[in-house]
């Protein structure tokens, strides 16, 4: 389910997307620091949002790899960007897994040396195509989100916002929930004007994910 000004996405789209994330997919590279990151080839793509919002079970589903980027219960697990690439096209697509922000159960220092290194990333990566910011479907965005959000229209980085755990939601509730985070976000200069429901246990949205990195990897190439 989509709340968009965008063309919805048809069944060959669907299909082309599902191939473009067929093959092997690893891991190749993990950052703390940002002289550390690795160099920059093909075309990235980055999921941010706030801890345990479901960004590592989000990237699994999209590659269908049960254990590609790990996935735990307790928020701040990821401490690290993590960079994943189709090992059989090294310059097709590299995919990043970034540290959630807000609540981590580890010191307020160790949170705030990830939040610098989120914000230091997504102001200086030129290869970055989009950065989908992943809010919690049954919370919406917080003051937390908020902040990221300023940084990516301050940075002019292209973001899209995708709302996970839909499957939480009944149906009345996910479509109100879609049409109040884009009217929060309609009016950002970096946002795109869509926003996807998706669930990584429910395959709810994965599809239609796929199809708007196809779309964007495409106008970009």
């Amino acid at each position: 389910m989509t709340t968009a000004t965008t063309k919805p996405y048809d069944a060959e789209e669907i299909e082309a997307a599902r191939k473009l994330f067929e093959g092997p997919w690893d891991f190749v590279w993990a950052s703390t620091k940002i002289d550390d990151l690795p160099p920059m080839v093909g075309q990235e793509i980055a999921f941010a949002g706030r801890s345990n919002v479901g960004k590592s079970s989000l990237i699994n589903a999209l590659t269908r790899r049960n254990a590609l980027a790990r996935t735990s219960h307790t928020p701040g697990r990821t401490q690290q960007l993590n960079f994943f690439r189709q090992t059989d096209d090294a310059e097709r697509l590299t995919i990043v897994d970034m540290p959630g922000y807000g609540y981590a159960a580890v010191g307020k220092e160790k949170v705030a040396a990830w939040t610098r290194l989120i914000h230091d990333y997504l102001r200086g990566r030129s290869n970055l195509m989009r950065v989908y910011v992943l809010i919690d479907a049954r919370h919406g965005i917080k003051d937390v989100d908020g902040a990221v959000l300023e940084t990516l229209d301050k940075a002019a980085v292209s973001y899209q916002v995708v709302l996970t755990k839909a499957d939480a939601l009944k149906a009345s509730e996910q479509q109100f929930m879609a049409e109040a985070t884009y009217d929060e976000i309609k009016r950002r200069p970096a946002a795109f004007p869509e926003v996807l429901l998706t669930s990584s246990e429910k395959g709810l949205g994965i599809p239609e994910l796929r199809a708007a990195i196809g779309r964007v990897l495409g106008e970009r190439s």
